[in-house]
């Protein structure tokens, strides 16, 4: 059996493929039955395409920049929540260079509100599957961090075991049942609050991993074997032993990623008007529209543009 040399992880980005999928699919039954029509329908659409973001940043210049913030790189400074200001402060090049996730967040949401607004179902369809990646990456947070990976305090790999790994194994356990969608008033306090709470988690996830290692680092790794190939990667029972002493965070960063999901989908869709999706179940994909996307898949291929080492889909 061929076996691959060097950690290979299932997924390696955002909340994993796995994972960005489950949250869009999950948001979708939050709701309102004026929605939801729209949205079942096209429901393997909108999950498939949770992970486009993912692929885009190796062919679209800047993508990569709209999926992290690194909060660290700014402490003790002021960080304007809106985007005019923050340009004021520091200019594109350095906000770029540091992430810009909070206001690509706030961008995305409007441009779905103007897509409800023109009843344009390929752009709903789109926008809302993008809005639910990178929603979800808002709630990792080592998605807020320079230390990313773990890559500063020797934890290369933590990245992926914590948002890929973890949902893995144990997603089939989470309570899911969140409730409703609802409107959110103010929508660029909403999305720094989701900011600074992901934030906030960075020291347990790191600090509590490598007190872990220190008692059972022997036992990190293991093999498994994954599409008939034999691959290296973080053993099941160290990973309980990790998911348990997080003592649920990975499970309600989930249920969060969900319910944001479906508060922005419907605040879009309320600041638009509530404009009746019925008729637009029946999407007509123009030839332009699948042009377009042949074109994404064949820069995706390319790889044109690296993003950060933990970030490389299969």
């Amino acid at each position: 059996m061929f076996l691959v040399v060097g950690l290979v992880w299932l997924i390696n980005s955002g909340w994993g493929f796995f994972g960005h999928r489950q949250i869009n699919r999950h948001a979708i039954f939050l709701l309102p039955t004026e929605m939801m029509g729209f949205y079942k329908y096209h429901l393997e659409f909108i999950e498939e395409s949770a992970v486009n973001p993912d692929k885009r940043r190796y062919a679209v210049k800047g993508e990569a920049a709209r999926h992290y913030l690194d909060m660290d790189r700014y402490d003790g400074k002021f960080l304007p929540e809106r985007w005019e200001e923050a340009m004021a402060c520091y200019g594109e090049d350095s906000l770029d260079a540091h992430g810009v996730l909070p206001w690509n967040l706030s961008r995305t949401v409007g441009a779905l509100r103007q897509a409800f607004l023109t009843k344009d179902p390929d752009r709903i369809l789109r926008l809302s599957a993008d809005l639910g990646h990178y929603v979800g990456d808002a709630h990792v947070p080592l998605h807020t961090t320079s230390n990313y990976d773990g890559q500063q305090t020797g934890q290369h790999g933590l990245h992926s075991f914590w948002e890929s790994r973890l949902p893995e194994l144990y997603f089939e356990k989470y309570d899911l049942l969140i409730g409703h969608a609802v409107y959110v008033p103010d929508l660029s306090s909403h999305i720094w609050k989701i900011i600074h709470r992901s934030n906030s988690m960075v020291d347990s996830v790191v600090h509590l991993e490598q007190r872990l290692f220190q008692v059972h680092g022997n036992y990190k790794y293991g093999f498994e074997t994954r599409s008939g190939s034999t691959v290296k990667t973080v053993s099941a029972d160290y990973a309980r032993l990790y998911h348990e002493v997080l003592d649920g965070m990975v499970e309600r960063q989930m249920r969060c990623s969900i319910k944001c999901v479906a508060d922005l989908w419907y605040t879009a869709w309320v600041d638009a008007g509530q404009p009746n999706l019925d008729s637009l179940k029946e999407v007509g994909w123009s030839e332009q529209v699948l042009e377009n996307r042949r074109k994404e898949f064949e820069l995706w291929k390319n790889r044109n543009f690296l993003p950060r080492v933990h970030e490389d889909p299969e």
